[in-house]
């Protein structure tokens, strides 16, 4: 019974074409199949994102599934197997964009809420969901649109689990307990164009910013902490020139972004970058963007009880980790003090051929249903 519900639902959301900003009817699937267990829903939406806001209880402690229903695009449709927005089984695998990120753990969070309230209808506390279509993208009116919203009226929540897929090679084996920062820049460097053949008639910037990049690629920024591998700076896209090649260009530019541990701040980071920049005597302007700012769920009452979930399910003993790129799980982290990610395998998230193993579907729903039966039963 709980293979056919979670892997019906997983299907039918799949099947829904939800590039981002677009939720392309997942969330009124998802709000179709709340409502008549008694969850209030309430669509917050700005701009082009429609986000939704499902709530059963008005007492705390408050536990939130949290997660999106937006996917990347899904590249070239020749590349694909099979189509991306066609649900497919092939060899105890069920494909499809959003297969893996994050459509499968969505649909058996629902199930396993399902699961729940049929065994506890008077449970204690009160079961939330905060779904958009916002994650894949500039991620500036979804999740953060909510988060806003609830901060307004003081609505804050006790526990919630991001179903990003987190697993390395068995659900369960790994769940994030945080994040990295993320700090990113765009630096132009100024020059003085000209004819190649006279150089000393202008300023080459690509000269200029060349032993700058060496001395930041170098740069030893921290040593992380008990939690947090020490922060890295990575240059992302390089451009100079006219397309020529006999001109010196009037600038060079360069993208770069920090993955920093909270063994830094954003503020010590751009003071550090500065420098190394005037040392090398550079013109040039830069612009920041700050990401996100690292967070963590300190091994507590909801880590503990996912580590139990885990154990009673699948006989391992889960790895707390910090790892990889950023989420929405930054923006509760705000107003939840304990947040943690856990889904399925990571292998395929954004590329061709996206998947799901079949088998680990009810497997992710008896984790879900045992961690509320933990907190809230």
């Amino acid at each position: 019974m709980t293979l056919s519900a979670v892997f019906d639902l997983a299907q039918a959301l799949i099947a829904c074409p939800s590039v981002t900003p677009e939720d392309g009817g997942a969330l009124h699937l998802i709000q179709k199949r709340l409502a008549p267990i008694g969850f209030c829903c309430e669509a917050i939406n700005r701009n082009a994102t429609r986000n939704l806001w499902a709530r059963r209880g008005t007492k705390p402690p408050l536990f939130c599934f949290a997660g999106h229903v937006d996917v990347v695009p899904p590249g070239p449709l020749e590349a694909w197997t099979s189509p991306p927005f066609t649900p497919t089984v092939r060899d105890g695998f069920l494909y499809g964009r959003g297969a893996a990120d994050m459509k499968a753990s969505l649909a058996a969070m629902l199930v396993a809420a399902e699961r729940f309230i049929h065994a506890h209808p008077a449970h204690s506390g009160s079961i939330a969901f905060l779904i958009t279509s916002d994650e894949e993208g500039d991620a500036e009116n979804g999740t953060v649109a909510v988060v806003e919203t609830l901060k307004a009226r003081r609505e804050a929540i006790d526990y919630a689990i991001v179903g990003e897929p987190t697993a390395v090679d068995r659900v369960g084996d790994v769940i994030k307990n945080g994040r990295r920062g993320s700090l990113s820049g765009r630096l132009k460097v100024k020059g003085l164009q000209c004819h190649i053949a006279y150089p000393e008639k202008g300023k080459n910037p690509i000269h200029a910013l060349a032993p700058a990049l060496a001395e930041l690629a170098a740069t030893h920024w921290d040593t992380g902490n008990e939690y947090f591998s020490p922060t890295t700076w990575q240059v992302s896209n390089l451009h100079a020139g006219v397309g020529a090649n006999n001109v010196v260009p009037a600038y060079a530019e360069a993208l770069f972004n920090f993955r920093f541990s909270p063994a830094s701040t954003p503020e010590s980071l751009q003071a550090r970058f500065i420098d190394i920049l005037k040392r090398h005597g550079l013109d040039y302007d830069l612009d920041w963007t700050l990401g996100a700012r690292p967070f963590l769920t300190s091994l507590g009452e909801l880590a503990e009880a996912a580590r139990e979930a885990i154990r009673e399910t699948t006989g391992i003993d889960p790895e707390f980790s910090t790892t990889g790129g950023t989420s929405d799980g930054r923006f509760i982290a705000g107003i939840c003090p304990q947040l943690l990610e856990l889904g399925p395998v990571n292998a395929t998230s954004h590329q061709i051929d996206e998947r799901v193993a079949i088998a680990d579907l009810p497997i992710l729903v008896r984790i879900h249903e045992r961690l509320l039966e933990r907190l809230l039963g």
